[in-house]
């Protein structure tokens, strides 16, 4: 069953993929222009007048590019939510598979999208010091890593807590620890590398809000699909089991 739930988290995760690529497209790719037209401004104001030959052109970076690493991040996805669902399902009451994809998903988002995007946001050419790219990398997951472990310990305590305080209260005391958590963590690590001089802010505001939009439309979709895929799954395995033996004749 495992592997059939991976398979359908993958191609489920190709649906998201899709979906965030219209997105990134519509939303995401005019903040990037925007921004290298700042910095080669910025370049030419310092008088750095000559032309450096691109590697990868604009054009093959905005097309091939950009399908290419949203369709294996959306696959690798994924595999990790249908992991995260297998360990999920059953785990969570009554839920079904749709309704346990619906809780799976935007935790997910959270512990591995907002969590670190609330301290080290996106961030378009020409903002951050190259020479901070291997530590910033690093802080950024180390902070997704403490969203899935808070993330996680979130559910785990709430569900522990619920028959003594009532879902509501439990709910309510889990999510004020998760929040308290989670600033503690921000107070304590290092700021994200300061804007150049003159960068609009107008163009960061929109390249971080269509960043987090591109996630959002990804776990959303992933969510959706991988419930109605899964569910289809588990209800053929479980009606056999359920009709029972046939009587002899």
């Amino acid at each position: 069953m495992m592997r059939q739930l991976l398979v359908r988290g993958m191609l489920a995760g190709l649906a998201a993929a899709a979906v965030a690529l219209v997105v990134a497209w519509i939303y995401g790719e005019p903040q990037v222009a925007d921004a290298i037209a700042f910095e080669e401004a910025a370049a030419h104001a310092a008088g750095d007048h000559g032309h450096e030959e691109e590697v990868v052109s604009r054009t093959a970076q905005q097309t091939v590019g950009l399908i290419t690493a949203v369709g294996v991040y959306g696959v690798a996805v994924g595999g990790l939510f249908a992991i995260a669902f297998a360990f999920a399902q059953g785990r969570l009451g009554a839920l079904g598979a749709r309704g346990t994809a619906a809780v799976v998903a935007p935790a997910g988002f959270v512990a591995l999208v907002l969590v670190p995007f609330l301290k080290y946001p996106a961030t378009p050419p020409a903002v951050g010091d190259p020479e901070t790219i291997g530590s910033r990398t690093v802080l950024y997951f180390g902070m997704a890593a403490l969203g899935v472990l808070a993330t996680a310990a979130a559910l785990v305590v709430g569900r522990r807590l619920a028959p003594r305080l009532g879902a509501w209260n439990a709910t309510i005391v889990t999510a004020a620890g998760f929040v308290v958590l989670i600033a503690v963590a921000n107070r304590l690590t290092p700021d994200p590398d300061a804007l150049p001089d003159g960068f609009p802010a107008t163009v960061l505001w929109d390249f971080r809000i269509a960043s987090l939009g591109i996630q959002l439309a990804l776990w959303t979709t992933l969510g959706v699909v991988f419930g109605l895929l899964s569910e289809r799954a588990l209800a053929r395995r479980t009606a056999p089991a359920a009709s029972g033996p046939e009587p002899a004749g």
